[in-house]
């Protein structure tokens, strides 16, 4: 690494672009307050307004008098931080500097990225309006089991009881339930080669109204998952790479390096998310 050449700014972009890449369920989220975050502790306020009334209207009539908006504020508070702290021994970096920098850049990434996913499934589960939430399922391929694909069903049309928007819609599914939809016909017959990738952190495929994605950080008791569904405008992320830096510790013949990553979210239309408690059979 040599300390000498190290240049925060490159680094922190350089882990910043792998944590997007890891990321699952914080990529289903919007990211609108990003850029307004920079410690642990600052709060965003995100103004909102109240329906608007449409009415019927009549040529030559006088129309009503204009609605007063009615507004409210929601607080974005960046209350999560974690660190990683690495060092490479000299003689390590000798043989192959830029490739351990690279590779132990991309395990606290994905570190970073993991921890905060389960935090942000963990607050999404909590906020779902308790009329969104479906009765439990038991799924399987099996007599009375029920149906994998049709469970996703079930979730868009209760988003779509509530006008949530098309556009955008997610699912995010546990690796056994993700196997049965690739056994599924309605689901990977349907879409491009794009929608067929199985890589984390992108969609696994398309199918029932979502974008569907999977992750081992769904919520869940025991044997039972919660699966929750929603689109970007339902809840907001923001996250960012406080502190890299470079250091050489006191005991060891080594380079170091660590970091502060940030992040905050908040759920800000609970209308808008949807989930169901899902066993397998």
């Amino acid at each position: 690494m040599a300390i000498d050449n190290f240049t925060p700014t490159l680094w922190s972009a350089k882990l910043l672009n792998n944590l997007n890449d890891a990321h699952v369920y914080a990529n289903c989220l919007n990211r609108d307050y990003e850029g307004q975050i920079k410690q642990v502790g600052d709060t965003v306020k995100i103004n909102s307004i109240g329906r608007i009334t449409i009415r019927p209207y009549a040529k030559n009539t006088v129309i009503v008098t204009p609605d007063t908006l009615v507004g409210s504020q929601l607080m974005l508070a960046i209350t999560q931080a974690n660190y990683f702290n690495f060092e490479i021994d000299d003689i390590d970096e000798a043989q192959n500097n830029i490739k351990l920098m690279n590779d132990a850049m991309q395990e606290a990434a994905w570190g970073l990225a993991d921890t905060a996913d389960a935090w942000i499934a963990a607050g999404l589960a909590a906020d779902v309006d308790i009329a969104n939430i479906l009765a439990p399922v038991t799924v399987g391929t099996g007599p009375g089991d029920d149906d994998a694909y049709e469970t996703l069903v079930d979730l868009d049309v209760q988003l779509t009881v509530n006008n949530v928007p098309r556009q955008g819609r997610w699912v995010v599914v546990p690796p056994w339930l993700e196997g049965l939809l690739r056994k599924d016909p309605r689901f990977v017959s349907f879409g491009t080669d794009a929608n067929k990738g199985a890589l984390r952190g992108e969609p696994i495929g398309s199918g029932a109204g979502f974008n569907v994605w999977m992750s081992n950080n769904v919520p869940f008791a025991g044997p039972a998952f919660t699966l929750i569904a929603g689109y970007k405008g339902a809840a907001t992320y923001a996250e960012q790479i406080d502190k890299v830096e470079a250091f050489r510790p006191q005991d060891s013949f080594s380079d170091a390096c660590r970091g502060l990553h940030i992040f905050g979210g908040k759920v800000t239309r609970p209308y808008a998310l949807a989930s169901v408690v899902a066993t397998a059979a």
